[in-house]
């Protein structure tokens, strides 16, 4: 089913992705260790670190899941929402300053510390795969949306 194209949002969009592509490589140029990709070489503000948690957080899966989880429950739903809210802050305060205090960037890192560092690894990448895939899918799914809406192409 083909529709009108709506240009400005097309605009829009390119004009996004070459942005993001701009910042990309100027960030990658800046790159230099483990460090400067994973906390920004530690130059990051609160302000702008938050921001990052945000932006990562509030995915196209986080607002699909909980739009279905809110038709599904009702207002139960915010329950589930201060809960996701909340432990963030739990992580930081109880866990955040320790694994900064090992040096650890990932979970693999922190655990492999204490035990050892193949296995867990081997472990970790397992699983973080098993959690990444569907987590795609949805990802993927709002990306169909999107390209429909933009485009009139059915993604199914």
């Amino acid at each position: 089913m083909m529709t009108d194209l709506n240009y400005p949002a097309i605009a829009s969009f390119i004009l996004f992705i070459i942005a993001t592509l701009f910042i990309t490589a100027y960030a990658a140029r800046r790159t230099r260790s483990r460090k400067d990709f994973y906390v920004a070489g530690n130059t990051i503000g609160g302000i702008q670190n938050g921001i990052a948690i945000s932006g990562d957080y509030m995915s196209a899966a986080s607002f699909l899941g909980l739009v279905g989880l809110f038709f599904m429950a009702g207002y139960d739903t915010i329950f589930f929402i201060v809960n996701l809210i909340l432990s963030w802050v739990v992580v930081l305060f109880l866990i955040a300053e320790k694994l900064r205090n090992l040096g650890s960037y990932t979970f693999a890192d922190a655990v492999s510390v204490r035990l050892q560092a193949r296995p867990i690894r081997i472990l970790a990448a397992v699983v973080t795969l098993a959690v990444a895939v569907p987590y795609l899918l949805a990802q993927m799914v709002a990306a169909g949306g999107l390209f429909e809406s933009l485009f009139g192409l059915s993604y199914t």
